[in-house]
């Protein structure tokens, strides 16, 4: 196993606490709402992990792990652009779905990470290419796939009890 830095331990560190406020997010709010408190742990750990894990080259030099960090970046700042105004509804399903595929990011390198290490001395996975691995990551992308399904038809439901309200006045 190899050993991790300072920065990899705190690097790890903060992306628990990223991974766990998202997933509390999806539970107790059903999408990641930046305004609330668990919203902005779950943004600003996230936005630590990604700059913490440039910095980190135990597998050479610039590779997949850095390209997800920047994409995991590029993804919550396009979900932050203020475009509610021009797309209406339509902007809400995109920020939620947004920030919803950002915490799938988390998983890709914490699967890969954790089951290309553990058990100690026989990890589950030979390496980050192992096709196991990848169908596991397949896995966890469909049940994320889904969760944003969900949150898109929960929000369409609840903007049309709103409109019709409106209506109703």
């Amino acid at each position: 196993m190899t050993s991790l830095t300072s920065l990899g331990i705190f690097h790890t560190a903060i992306s628990l606490v990223a991974l766990g406020a998202g997933l509390c997010a999806l539970v107790r709010d059903r999408e990641v709402l930046p305004a609330n408190t668990l919203g902005k742990v779950y943004i600003w750990a996230t936005v630590l992990t990604c700059l913490t894990g440039f910095g980190i080259f135990q597998h050479g030099g610039f590779g997949k792990p850095h390209a997800l960090g920047a994409l995991t970046l590029l993804v919550l700042a396009v979900a932050a652009l203020p475009g509610g105004m021009r797309f209406g509804a339509r902007w809400r399903y995109f920020t939620a779905s947004c920030y919803t595929l950002t915490v799938f990011f988390h998983f890709i390198p914490g699967i890969t990470e954790t089951f290309t290490r553990m058990p100690l001395g026989a990890p589950l996975f030979s390496s980050p290419g192992d096709p196991n691995l990848q169908k596991v990551v397949g896995i966890v992308f469909i049940v994320f796939a889904l969760i944003i399904w969900l949150q898109v038809r929960r929000l369409r439901k609840a903007v049309g009890a709103s409109s019709e309200l409106r209506s109703a006045y």
